[in-house]
């Protein structure tokens, strides 16, 4: 059955409008990422982003060690953005970077039942229950990376710990890091390289850009070249190496890269509540449920 909410949130994460999504969904049995290829294949919808909208509250923060050679970025999520600015939250997210660094956790399952390097003689899951009793909010650790580099490894914060980035160079100085940093910050790429992007990625984008060109009315023979040079954008979206760079649009990164004898072996970019759907509270009903 398609619902109001299945439409707002089609409409939210396409910018189609409001009957193109009904009907999509109506067409797909309610099948939200089916609806949303059917919109890109007719062209009314561009790439969505898989995250959609993104609404948790918390924190990420990034941590390098002193010779710069082991970094670790995490994620923890809160109810509202008040505790974020917290000054104890934020010591703790910092701490749990460092912890993760030092420690070298696995799974978030292990990093919580580790030895705090916070608070001695408590696990990180005794010190995260007595933070929620003091700052009286749930809160939860969601996710971490970690790179030992070879190189060096670089972060980047941008906007109060909305969006963290974690780079790992293989070769290369601060300087070059730094700038790749804020690229993935600007432009969100999903992989390093072409090589780097999954096979059934790559075939599900060709399938939904050839039905695409041949809604256009373009014979079959025609389409099929069209889409290789669709699959070319395609690849200078999502792949760190082939994008503009934000700072001189006229070269790539994989140029950048060259010119400065630098390799990236990684990196993780991590913003706060990425994919989550936090609930939508509707004050007006609520009142009324009172009054009632």
């Amino acid at each position: 059955m398609v619902t109001a909410s299945l439409v707002k949130e089609l409409r939210e994460k396409t910018g189609a409008g409001m009957m193109d999504c009904k009907k999509v969904l109506t067409e797909t049995d309610g099948d939200m990422e089916k609806a949303m290829e059917l919109l890109r294949e007719r062209g009314i919808a561009k790439a969505a982003k898989k995250s959609g909208r993104v609404a948790a509250e918390g924190l990420v923060e990034a941590y390098v060690s002193e010779d710069g050679k082991v970094g670790a970025v995490v994620e923890v999520n809160s109810e509202t953005d008040f505790v974020a600015k917290n000054e104890e939250f934020k010591t703790f997210v910092l701490n749990l970077a460092k912890q993760v660094v030092e420690k070298n956790p696995k799974t978030v399952e292990e990093l919580l039942a580790q030895d705090s390097i916070e608070v001695p003689g408590k696990t990180v899951n005794e010190v995260l229950v007595d933070k929620i009793a003091t700052i009286g909010e749930n809160m939860n650790i969601r996710r971490f990376e970690r790179f030992e580099s070879e190189g060096l490894v670089e972060k980047y914060i941008h906007g109060d710990g909305k969006i963290a980035v974690l780079v790992n160079m293989k070769k290369g100085n601060k300087e070059v890091a730094r700038d790749v940093c804020m690229q993935i910050a600007a432009a969100r790429p999903e992989y390093l390289d072409e090589a780097s992007v999954p096979a059934d990625r790559l075939e599900k984008e060709k399938e939904i850009l050839k039905a695409q060109t041949m809604n256009e009315g373009k014979p079959e023979a025609i389409a099929e070249k069209i889409v290789q040079g669709r699959i070319r954008k395609f690849f200078e979206e999502i792949c760190l190496v082939d994008q503009a760079f934000v700072k001189n649009p006229d070269i790539k990164i994989s140029q950048l890269l060259k010119e400065n004898d630098s390799e990236v072996a990684g990196f993780a970019r991590f913003e706060k509540g990425e994919g989550i759907e936090k609930k939508e509270e509707n004050f007006a009903e609520e009142v009324m449920k009172q009054l009632k």
